[in-house]
């Protein structure tokens, strides 16, 4: 799945996740709280949803995707003075070293070739004592809603590049130089793992 197919998904694709409103809205709820007063980058970050509900907790959000087209949609309509859009790519971030306070990663590492990558970039642009916030899709064949749901998505195009149980996606943020500090699953068609974690020492 590359920057094409993204860009042409781009305008249905809160469509096609209206279904999975309720996950939306806990991390919608959660992730404000988390970056309150910090300078943040968001990686993948489709349409900008979490993005603009960010923005007005956060000091400042750049929110990244690798796809023109979704860019194009985020930016779309009246945005929070404090939230920029860029094309980047998750695995060759175009930033400094050490430069945010928090890195969001939202239900992106699952579809992404090398997500080992986007971890060590994320590490890289983190400062120290920053922290790296990740929710994420597991247990993608868990009962009947969430297999056929995975079928869909793969009959459309999107292939799965890892399809962890939750315990499995914790023991690959710790594999990747990462103390996991919260770790919660949320079940729904799909379930989420819900996790916040800083660099190992």
């Amino acid at each position: 799945m590359g920057k094409k197919f993204w860009s042409l998904y781009a305008p249905v694709y809160e469509k096609v996740m209206k279904p999975d409103q309720k996950l939306y809205e806990m991390m919608y709820e959660r992730i404000p709280k988390a970056v309150e007063g910090k300078y943040v980058l968001e990686v993948a970050t489709g349409t900008g949803l979490l993005a603009k509900k960010m923005a007005p907790a956060a000091k400042e959000v750049i929110a990244t995707d690798f796809a023109p087209g979704m860019i194009r949609e985020a930016e779309k309509g009246e945005n929070p003075a404090n939230l920029r859009f860029q094309v980047a790519d998750a695995k060759a971030l175009p930033f400094e070293d050490g430069t945010f306070d928090a890195v969001v990663i939202a239900n992106a590492l699952h579809i992404m070739p090398e997500s080992e990558k986007a971890l060590f970039e994320a590490a890289r642009v983190l400062k120290d004592d920053g922290i790296l916030i990740a929710p994420n899709f597991v247990e993608h064949t868990a009962n009947a809603k969430s297999t056929i749901w995975t079928r869909m998505l793969e009959l459309v195009g999107v292939k799965f590049e890892h399809c962890w149980v939750a315990e499995e996606y914790k023991e690959f943020l710790e594999k990747n130089g990462w103390t996991v500090t919260r770790f919660e699953v949320e079940r729904a068609r799909m379930s989420l793992a819900y996790a916040e974690c800083v660099k190992a020492k």
